[in-house]
């Protein structure tokens, strides 16, 4: 009988099986974002993110939204804030088991209502920066993941600002991108300590300055990827060191340009879903996180849609 033992915690996820590492799958679930024709959405779908092939219904948010955004542990996924239609911003929070399957479950409140929130966290606590109010915020705010209940204040950005994405190792947690103004975007890259609460750190710079592009991480290394300037969808990924400081460098190129992409990932692959290409798309990309490089299509979502969220149970902060 082959012995089986735990083998690096949760961050390797691996098993020894006989002599044989064996690692076992991370889930990436994605949800809500807009159809550009019937508007906000409640769907909720996965994928296997160390295969490739076309997604899975999971279930249905509570609420219908776009400009939403996900946050998870190894066991449960939560979705904060997003827009129901009709320039109406939500403080909804939405939790998932990841593992299984069915109807998001309410959460609690963020602090304030808002969309085109970003988000990252740990495997403890979801934090969520930014936003649309109705006018641009710089306010974070968190939870504990494990529980129910409504967001603390955590601290303030750098730069006020909707349209930022985020992800994190076990950490720190980054958010990048954004607009600033009105017809304006910015590169700025902040960073907090997540275990800890305070205003937000200036990190560096992305190279090109946009909004709602999608992010993930491994534990060492975080991408951005697309994204709108002032005038044009880009398919630039992005990278930097979570550990350091600096400028972001050059990965590689998706598929198409787009902006309102998801990202979620495994300790080793980032895939990246939906988007709007000119119109929404279900498109899902992936590359290896270690290397540089252009995307590889991935599947299918079960739908089509942009301004989405993404998480995982095998993600940088875990």
């Amino acid at each position: 009988m082959p012995i089986i033992s735990l083998k690096g915690g949760r961050k390797s996820r691996s098993l020894l099986v006989g002599n044989v590492a064996y690692i076992p799958a991370v889930r990436g679930v994605f949800a809500g974002g807009n159809d550009g024709v019937t508007g906000a959405l409640n769907v909720i779908d996965y994928i296997n993110i160390s295969s490739t092939g076309n997604a899975t219904d999971f279930g249905d948010l509570t609420f219908a939204r776009f400009a939403v955004a996900g946050c998870s542990s190894s066991t449960r996924g939560l979705f904060g804030g997003g827009d129901v239609g009709g320039d109406s911003h939500a403080n909804y929070i939405d939790y998932i088991t990841i593992a299984s399957v069915g109807n998001a479950t309410d959460f609690g409140d963020l602090t304030v209502a808002r969309s085109y929130v970003g988000s990252h966290s740990s495997s403890t606590r979801g934090v969520w920066g930014g936003g649309n109010t109705g006018s641009r915020s710089n306010v974070i705010d968190y939870v504990t993941i494990a529980s129910t209940g409504n967001a603390t204040d955590f601290g303030d950005l750098t730069v006020t600002r909707y349209g930022a994405a985020g992800c994190s190792s076990s950490t720190r947690g980054l958010f990048a991108g954004g607009s600033s103004a009105s017809s304006t975007v910015n590169n700025v890259i902040d960073y907090v300590t997540i275990a800890s609460t305070g205003n937000a750190t200036d990190f560096g710079d992305l190279t090109v300055a946009r909004e709602t592009p999608g992010a993930c991480s491994s534990s060492t290394r975080g991408l951005w990827a697309s994204g709108y300037t002032v005038s044009a969808r880009v398919n630039v990924i992005d990278y930097i060191t979570i550990a350091s400081t600096g400028n972001a460098t050059d990965f590689g190129d998706l598929i198409s340009t787009d902006f309102g992409i998801a990202g979620c990932s495994s300790p080793t692959r980032a895939l990246f879903g939906g988007g709007n290409t000119g119109s929404a798309t279900n498109v899902m990309q992936y590359v290896t996180i270690a290397t540089t490089g252009n995307a590889t299509d991935f599947g299918d979502r079960t739908i089509s849609t942009f301004n989405l969220a993404g998480l995982s149970d095998g993600h940088g902060g875990l």
